[in-house]
């Protein structure tokens, strides 16, 4: 059983049928008791830092999901999920993270007026180190991205894989039990399914 953690910060349902056209069992619950004990999690997310960590906060799930992370508990990141894992984001005037990796999110900043902030659209991903997360992916894989900021982890041992926009930044994160992408498997086609399934056996 996945449980997908419910802390108003977008695309749950479009997580939830991905898993379902998968066939792997799973729910939604923002109740702290069932995160903490989840056998699985995923930690998805689309809007702004601060009004997450606010939820976050508020519902208790900051500290049920650190404790899950502390049990070993294997945890996917997507998005928003990838960037506030870490000791801080950027965003909404520098708004502490949840410390799980060491690092911050980053804004795209560009000279280049033909960039547009977000990025938005299909980018290959390249991967730096091997993952089971990432397994049977392949070279020329592109995955949908919609995002201002980009996690940077302090150590690129956390650093799983990159992409292009304007500059190579990182896209999978993880340490442990933990693993995050910047772009949206729910919305990748049958690429993001595949690294769904990799998770759920993981």
């Amino acid at each position: 059983m996945i449980t997908i953690i419910d802390y108003k910060a977008g695309n749950l349902t479009s997580v939830q049928r991905a898993l379902n056209y998968l066939g792997i069992k799973n729910q939604i619950s923002k109740d702290p008791d069932v995160v903490r004990k989840a056998e699985r999690l995923i930690f998805p997310g689309v809007g702004a830092a601060g009004s997450a960590m606010k939820t976050l906060r508020e519902r208790g799930l900051d500290a049920a999901l650190k404790e899950a992370f502390e049990r070993g508990t294997p945890i996917l990141g997507i998005c928003l999920g990838s960037q506030i894992i870490l000791s801080m984001s950027e965003e909404d005037g520098n708004t502490p993270g949840l410390g799980m990796i060491s690092g911050r999110a980053t804004k795209f900043k560009f000279r280049d007026e033909s960039l547009k902030i977000p990025h938005m659209g299909w980018n290959e991903v390249r991967i730096s180190q091997p993952h089971p997360v990432l397994a049977h992916l392949n070279p020329g894989d592109e995955f949908y991205f919609v995002h201002s900021y980009y996690p940077q982890p302090e150590s690129d041992v956390n650093i799983f894989a990159t992409s292009e926009y304007g500059f190579e930044f990182p896209v999978a994160v993880g340490v442990d039990n933990l693993f995050a992408v910047q772009f949206h498997t729910e919305k990748s086609g049958p690429v993001g399914l595949q690294t769904l399934v990799n998770f759920a056996a993981w």
